[in-house]
């Protein structure tokens, strides 16, 4: 009997990781999808530029959310601060 139970662990336990491993992949091309749909994707330059221009609210909503909820931030800081950056450009060649 105890030669029985190895062979079906033996035999198991492999078929078990690879349908685990496949669970894992559908799981991550889901994700993907919906990320790139909803834009949610994080990209390495916003992450570095970030990284470099962040403010303190913005550092505590990286401890508090993670990198999504503080880029978020982050690019709203930048979306209302790019209509006055072009508003200086056009006063600065008149």
């Amino acid at each position: 009997m105890p030669g029985t139970m190895t062979i079906w662990f033996v035999a198991a336990i492999p078929v078990l990781i690879m349908f685990f491993a496949l669970a894992m992949e559908r799981l991550e091309h889901r994700l993907r999808y919906l990320a790139a749909r909803e834009n949610l994707a994080v990209q390495e330059n916003e992450v570095e530029e970030f990284l470099q221009a962040a403010r303190p609210d913005e550092v505590r909503a990286l401890y508090r959310t993670g990198i999504t909820g503080a880029l978020e931030l982050f690019r709203r800081r930048r979306l209302r601060r790019s209509p006055l950056i072009r508003s200086r450009r056009v006063e600065q060649q008149s």
